[in-house]
C-alpha cells in the first residue's frame, strides 16, 4: 500500500522553522473552553508533509507546510488542537480532577443543582464511555476516554451529571445539554473513535 500522502502529526523543536516561517493569527475551533489561546498559524516552505504544535504562552503555535490550502489548514488546526488538549488532559485529570470538573461543569451549565457523591475512572466499562447510579449519586467513566480531548471528557461528564437530574433520554435530558457549546462536536469525536475502531490496522505512513 502507497504511503498516506497527507501530512503527519509530528512534533518537531519550533527553532528549526523559526527562520523559514510565515506567521498569522487564525480562528481555530476551542477544544478547552472560552479561556483558550490564541492560534498562530506559521507556514514554512522547508516543510513537505509535517504538522506540529505547541503552546507558546497565551498562544498555540501550529506549524504547516507553505503549499497547504486554506481548507486543509483548518482542519490540521482542529487536529492538533485536539491532540495538544488530549495530551494535557492524560497529565492531569485523575479522579480527584473529575470530582472537581464535574462540580464546575454542574455550576456553569445545570445550576449546580447535579451534585455527585463520588466521580472516577473505571476499567470495566468497554462498550459504554459513561454512567451513572442516580440512587447513589455516583458517576464513572471508561477509562478509554484517558487522553482524549478535554472538552469530550466535559461533555461525558456533562451527560452523566444530566442522568442525575434525568434518568431517560427523553426531551428534558436534552433540554438539559443545550447550553454546553461543544455537544455536537464531542458527539462528533466519539462516533469517529468507534467507527475507527471498526477499521482494520493500516500500515503506518513512511518517514520522510
Amino acid at each position: 500500500m502507497p504511503a498516506d500522502p497527507s501530512p503527519r502529526v509530528a512534533g518537531e523543536t519550533p527553532l528549526r522553522r523559526a527562520a523559514d516561517t510565515s506567521r498569522r493569527a487564525a480562528s481555530g475551533p476551542s477544544p478547552r473552553g472560552p479561556a483558550t489561546s490564541a492560534v498562530e498559524v506559521r507556514r514554512s516552505s522547508r516543510r513537505r508533509r509535517t504538522v506540529s504544535a505547541y503552546r507558546e504562552g497565551d498562544r498555540t503555535i501550529v506549524l504547516i507546510p507553505a503549499r497547504m490550502s486554506e481548507a486543509e489548514e483548518q482542519r490540521w488546526i482542529t487536529v492538533m488542537l485536539d491532540k495538544l488538549a488530549a495530551q494535557e488532559s492524560k497529565r492531569m485529570l485523575g479522579d480527584g480532577e473529575l470530582a472537581e470538573r464535574a462540580e464546575r461543569l454542574s455550576e456553569q451549565f445545570l445550576q449546580a443543582r447535579a451534585r455527585p457523591a463520588s466521580v472516577r475512572w473505571v476499567t470495566n466499562q468497554n462498550t459504554r464511555w459513561g454512567s451513572c447510579t442516580p440512587a447513589e449519586g455516583s458517576i464513572r467513566l471508561s477509562h478509554r476516554l484517558q487522553g482524549m480531548p478535554e472538552y469530550v471528557i466535559d461533555y461525558v461528564l456533562l451527560h452523566e451529571l444530566a442522568h442525575l437530574l434525568v434518568p431517560g433520554h427523553g426531551p428534558r435530558f436534552w433540554k438539559l445539554l443545550e447550553s454546553y457549546p461543544r455537544t455536537e462536536r464531542a458527539r462528533g469525536y466519539l462516533e469517529g473513535v468507534v467507527a475507527a475502531d471498526r477499521l482494520p490496522h493500516l500500515p503506518a505512513a513512511r518517514s520522510e
